[in-house]
């Protein structure tokens, strides 16, 4: 009903934005005077009107904008609507045109693809607003319990916590070696206690996030799901790999999965190196006065110098100089050893969330990452790339997993899935989860989801430190 209902308002939408292109280009003649001879009453162009509604919504209903609604991030819901609506306004236009019973507008079109655009996607920001007012009132979330306690299952945790107000409250998590809350996540007990934890906290579905559970376990939670009435869910073995790239086939009734090659080819590789050469490039000229006032503001904080040099690991292991603007006071690595208590981070990594080697012009610069700014001269140097795994120093690097070096198999970059997730929040192993699905989907559009993501990430603030 809801799929119905959102392809409904479009429709209704779309004859507005028809109707008021009309109104903008042959009544305020909007662009330019319309000769009276080319002149067509509103009431001729109705049907037309029509056609490019139906048309338009049932081109969002292709592209997969019905499938989910309110639920797909908005850059995702926000690129096939835009797209979908070009496509079926060009098509409308051609088609129209090849009707001569009046010259129609190039103009109305245009304006009626604008007005097109611009509603169903207000619509999307509205529906979402009000949703996410319901939810804060309690109305419409699902109390969600996730089985399972490894990388995985905090990554999904994590996700649920964090993301992007899908509707779940997060009530706990199910596990049969961890018996103890991981930080904010709570234990509920051991996979034996998932119906008494369903019936006493009222849960509406169960997120099973255990790759390692054996089939006679799974299949015993599925029916102890059924059996209370619940909804469940099951992350594959597959999690990194997103259901884009998975095809499944049928092998009578065996289902066949199979995955399309990754996007890493020498042609998309060239292509992202020349966005990185260009975007950096522009950036590091555009950003030139500020890199000055920031080289000033440090000299005159603590002595030493502005900008520093760090060896990092960069792609298959290969060590590299990182530039950084300084925002510690001299001296602070041999500091490192004393602070080893302090330290707030998990796996290799050492983080500090009021670090007392920061000076104060070094804490700014590091809550709005200005400090990473000299980090465009290694993307113009080919060693790192505006998206991608952050490089780490090699005494991280020595403490790797084999798992966890699959990070670098692409360039380090600026900015990535972890940055705009949480950043320093991230437990690491959740880190490394969200670098190697970035690595196994890898696109251009996924590179411009991030690098729009990055803008509000840097302007909160959230996890830098």
């Amino acid at each position: 009903m809801l799929r119905l209902g959102v392809a409904l308002v479009d429709f209704v939408l779309l004859n507005g934005a028809f109707a008021l292109a009309y109104y903008g280009r042959y009544v305020l003649e909007l662009g330019r005077e319309v000769p009276e001879a080319s002149f067509v009453p509103y009431a001729d162009l109705v049907p037309l009107q029509v056609a490019f509604a139906a048309l338009l919504t049932a081109g969002y209903g292709i592209a997969g904008v019905y499938a989910r609604p309110f639920r797909d991030s908005l850059l995702d819901e926000a690129g096939r609507l835009v797209a979908s609506t070009s496509v079926g306004s060009m098509l409308l236009l051609a088609a129209a045109f090849l009707y001569y019973g009046y010259p129609y507008s190039r103009l109305l079109f245009i304006f009626a693809w604008a007005a097109g655009a611009a509603f169903t996607l207000a619509f999307r920001l509205g529906g979402r607003g009000v949703l996410a007012l319901l939810r804060r009132r309690g109305i419409g979330v699902r109390q969600t319990v996730v089985i399972g306690a490894g990388p995985l299952a905090q990554l999904v945790m994590h996700t649920l916590t964090t993301g992007s107000g899908r509707g779940f409250r997060l009530l706990g998590f199910l596990d049969d070696q961890v018996t103890d809350d991981i930080g904010r996540f709570r234990w509920l007990g051991p996979l034996s206690a998932a119906e008494k934890v369903a019936r006493e906290l009222k849960v509406d579905e169960f997120i099973i996030a255990q790759p390692n559970v054996s089939h006679e376990r799974l299949m015993g939670l599925v029916r102890g799901c059924r059996r209370v009435g619940l909804d469940f869910r099951v992350v594959p073995d597959l999690y990194e790999i997103s259901l884009r790239r998975v095809n499944v086939d049928d092998l009578d009734g065996i289902p066949l999965v199979s995955l399309s090659p990754q996007n890493l080819s020498p042609t998309s590789l060239l292509v992202k190196r020349a966005i990185d050469i260009a975007v950096a490039g522009l950036v590091l000229l555009g950003l030139l006065p500020l890199w000055l006032f920031i080289a000033l503001l440090i000299r005159l904080d603590s002595p030493g110098p502005a900008l520093i040099r760090q060896v990092r690991v960069g792609k298959n292991g290969r060590p590299f100089v990182l530039y950084k603007f300084r925002s510690m006071h001299v001296g602070a690595e041999q500091e490192k050893a004393k602070l080893k208590d302090l330290n707030e981070a998990t796996g290799p990594l050492f983080k500090i969330r009021n670090d007392p080697r920061r000076t104060r012009v070094g804490r700014i610069l590091r809550r709005l990452s200005l400090d990473e700014i000299p980090q465009l001269i290694n993307v113009l140097r080919g060693e790192m790339s505006l998206v991608g795994p952050r490089p780490p120093v090699p005494e991280e690097w020595e403490l790797y997993e084999p798992w966890h070096r699959r990070r670098l198999e692409v360039s380090p970059g600026l900015t990535g899935l972890w940055q705009v997730k949480g950043r320093s929040d991230l437990p690491f192993d959740e880190m490394v989860l969200l670098d190697l699905y970035y690595i196994e989907n890898w696109s251009i559009w996924l590179d411009i989801k991030i690098l729009l993501q990055t803008i509000p990430a840097v302007i909160t603030g959230r996890g830098a430190y």
